[in-house]
C-alpha cells in the first residue's frame, strides 16, 4: 500500500511542529526543510487547519501550530482522513467495473489488510513519532540555515 504524497506531507509537518512545539513555523520554512513545495504544503495545511490538528495565526508573529497536544493526535486518524482512494476498484462506490465483483475473494482479504494497517497507526500518536524530537529539532534548525544561506546568496 502506497500512501498519497498528501498524506505523507501531512505527516510531515505535524511532525515538524511536534518536534518543536515551543515555537510556531512558517509554510515556507517546513517547505525548505522538507525541500517540497510550498504550493502543496498550503493544501495540507489548510486541510490539517480544517480538521483541527494545526492552528493557523495570521499576523506578524503569527505562524502555524499544533492545535492539539502530539498525544491527542492519532497516526492513524491523519492517516484515514487524508487517504480518500480506494485500494482498488472494487473497493470504490459501486464496485467499480471489475468482471468478477461480487464473486471475488480478494475484496475480503484486502479489506482485512487495510483494516489491519488502520489498526496498528491507530495504536501511535504524534508523541510517539517525535521521542527524539531535540535530534529531529537539530535537523530542521540545519535546513532553515542552509535556506537562509540559499537565499542570502540568490539575492
Amino acid at each position: 500500500m502506497k500512501l498519497t504524497a498528501f498524506t505523507d506531507y501531512s505527516l510531515r509537518v505535524l511532525i515538524y511542529l511536534a518536534a518543536q512545539p515551543e515555537r510556531r513555523a512558517t509554510i515556507g520554512e517546513i517547505a525548505a526543510s522538507f525541500a517540497v513545495s510550498e504550493h502543496h504544503l498550503t493544501k495540507v495545511v489548510h486541510f490539517l487547519g480544517k480538521e483541527g490538528w494545526l492552528a493557523n495565526v495570521r499576523g506578524k508573529g503569527g505562524g502555524l501550530a499544533l492545535a492539539k497536544p502530539p498525544e491527542a493526535i492519532y497516526v492513524g486518524d491523519v492517516v484515514r482522513q487524508t487517504e480518500s482512494g480506494a485500494i482498488v476498484e472494487c473497493f470504490g462506490e459501486g464496485g467499480g467495473a471489475c468482471r468478477i465483483t461480487g464473486l471475488c475473494r480478494l475484496q475480503g482479504v484486502l479489506g482485512e489488510a487495510v483494516a489491519a494497517f488502520h489498526a496498528v497507526l491507530q495504536r501511535y500518536t504524534l508523541a510517539d513519532l517525535v521521542h527524539n524530537r531535540e535530534a529531529l529539532a537539530t535537523v530542521f534548525l540545519a535546513g532553515r540555515i542552509g535556506a537562509l544561506q540559499a537565499e542570502r546568496e540568490d539575492a
